[in-house]
């Protein structure tokens, strides 16, 4: 599976992925002390939804634009609105006139929380993309677009002199050795700054890529790995994605309790047919390849 940010950018997975993101953000900057993110596969950085990619995908439609639509219509309000919130308000940032065309890549999502004294690091190999990353953080002394490997990026810049902070991996899945790749770079990184926030993200096409990451992932000895899967919501072509999975180590104490008021949200904005049933789905367990929205939260190794 080749997973290209321009292709999918605003679909579930990245609303999942930029939800969770945005809480971690919010939880760094309640401390004076600065804090540094590392985006190891950053990507263009923003992304015009009615450009040639997302059009020809149109994914961001059951994605983005659902939680847009929700939100404009008066419905951000209680339950698990006001985690979802400050995301949303992230993406209007890139939409001042009110109009929905503009996505967000995790750059500049990461971008809108940072302070003045915190820093970025957005890596990006595709030469395009790089490009488009360095024209969309242009002015911003805060943040750095590097044309590098995103895995050598990973052992090369951590632990950050600021020693707070995070580092997201999002590559582009171009073969399954990524995913071998994922549980590696891992243990390298989390040897150098075991202190640090990692969030992986990685694509779900059935249960086999991501039930074996989660075992390698285990005999890791790495403490404190929390799961998030977000399961899609109508059938997919064959070989196509089914659902999002995010892999976060050592995550801020509050952000499990969070989780388990946002995900069922998400389900039910995500897969409107479903109501009030998606929530009894989404604790049964996660079924790839369904026509129902599900979820799953977990933790693959407890705190020590």
């Amino acid at each position: 599976m080749n997973y290209q940010h321009a292709f999918h950018a605003g679909n579930f997975a990245d609303v999942h992925k930029h939800v969770v993101l945005t809480r971690i953000l919010l939880y760094l900057r309640q401390k004076p002390a600065a804090f540094r993110v590392i985006d190891s596969h950053a990507g263009a950085g923003r992304y015009d939804l009615f450009g040639a990619e997302p059009t020809r995908s149109g994914e961001w439609r059951e994605g983005i634009a659902r939680l847009w639509r929700a939100w404009g219509h008066g419905e951000g309000r209680g339950g698990g609105w006001p985690l979802v919130a400050p995301y949303l308000e992230a993406v209007a940032a890139c939409n001042p006139d009110g109009r929905l065309r503009t996505y967000p890549g995790s750059p500049v999502l990461v971008a809108h929380f940072m302070r003045q004294h915190d820093r970025l690091i957005a890596c990006e190999i595709a030469p395009r993309a790089c490009a488009s990353l360095a024209a969309a953080q242009h002015g911003d002394r805060r943040a750095k677009a590097l044309a590098i490997d995103g895995w050598t990026a990973l052992a090369a810049y951590v632990p950050p002199k600021e020693r707070r902070g995070l580092v997201l991996v999002d590559p582009p899945y171009e073969d399954t050795s990524d995913f071998m790749r994922l549980s590696a770079a891992l243990a390298v990184a989390h040897r150098k700054w075991p202190t640090g926030i990692y969030v992986l993200w990685y694509p779900i096409k059935g249960r086999d890529g991501s039930d074996a990451l989660a075992r390698r992932l285990r005999r890791l000895d790495i403490a404190n790995i929390l799961r998030s899967e977000l399961f899609s919501f109508s059938p997919r072509v064959e070989g196509g994605l089914v659902g999002s999975g995010l892999i976060v180590v050592n995550p801020p104490f509050a952000l499990q309790r969070e989780m388990h008021i946002v995900l069922p949200l998400l389900v039910s904005l995500l897969a409107p047919r479903l109501g009030h049933g998606s929530e009894q789905q989404s604790n049964q367990g996660a079924h790839p390849g369904s026509n129902q929205g599900s979820h799953r939260l977990d933790w693959l190794t407890p705190n020590r």
